[in-house]
C-alpha cells in the first residue's frame, strides 16, 4: 500500500526531470516530438507528491506501443490508458518508491494544453498555488494510505482550476 505523501518543493526535481527526459529521448529516439515536465513537481515552491510527471507527445501512439518492450526493460510499468482515453501511462519505481509517471499523448490531444496550462497558471498565480497546496496537504493528512480518496478529494477543485488555467493560458499565449 502506497503512502500518500505531499512534501514541500524540492530543488532537485528539475534535475531529476532533465536526466530522465534525456534518458527517455535516448531510448525512444524519433518517437517523441515534445517532452514536458508537468504536474506539481514542475511548479517551483509548490507542495507535491515526490513523483516526477513527464508528458511525452508523439505523432502516433501506435509508434509508442511498438516500444513497450523497451519501456519495460527501462524499468517502466505499462498501465494502459489508466482512466484517460488515448493516453499511454507508465510508472517507474526507484528504491521501492514511485519516482516517475509518464503520460504519452498523441499530437493534437487536448490533454497536452490542459497539462501545460495548469503548470503555467500555477507558476503565475501564488494564491491558486496556496489553495491547491493546502488542499493536497489536508487530503494527504486525512487519507495517508488511501490514494483513491486523495485523488477523489481534489477532483472537483482541480477541474475548476484547470478550466481557469486553460482560459488564462489561451488569453496569454497569443
Amino acid at each position: 500500500m502506497r503512502r500518500v505523501e505531499v512534501v514541500p518543493y524540492d530543488e532537485s526535481w528539475p534535475e531529476l526531470y532533465e536526466r530522465e527526459a534525456a534518458y527517455l529521448q535516448s531510448i525512444l529516439q524519433d518517437c517523441i516530438q515534445e517532452i514536458h515536465h508537468i504536474g506539481s513537481t514542475a511548479v517551483p515552491g509548490f507542495f507535491a507528491k515526490p513523483t516526477i510527471d513527464i508528458m511525452l507527445v508523439a505523432e502516433s501512439l501506435h509508434t509508442l506501443d511498438a516500444k513497450e518492450a523497451v519501456m519495460i526493460e527501462a524499468g517502466y510499468k505499462p498501465r494502459g490508458e489508466n482512466g484517460i482515453k488515448n493516453r499511454r501511462f507508465y510508472t517507474k519505481d526507484v528504491d521501492g518508491k514511485r519516482k516517475y509517471h509518464l503520460h504519452f499523448f498523441e499530437e493534437g490531444s487536448p490533454h497536452i494544453i490542459r497539462h501545460i496550462a495548469l503548470r503555467e497558471y500555477l507558476k503565475a498565480h501564488p494564491n491558486a498555488r496556496r489553495s491547491y497546496g493546502g488542499l493536497k496537504r489536508s487530503l494527504a493528512w486525512e487519507y495517508p494510505f488511501n490514494m483513491k480518496a486523495y485523488v477523489e478529494g481534489k477532483h472537483e477543485f482541480v477541474r475548476e482550476l484547470e478550466c481557469r488555467a486553460i482560459r488564462w493560458y489561451n488569453q496569454n499565449s497569443k
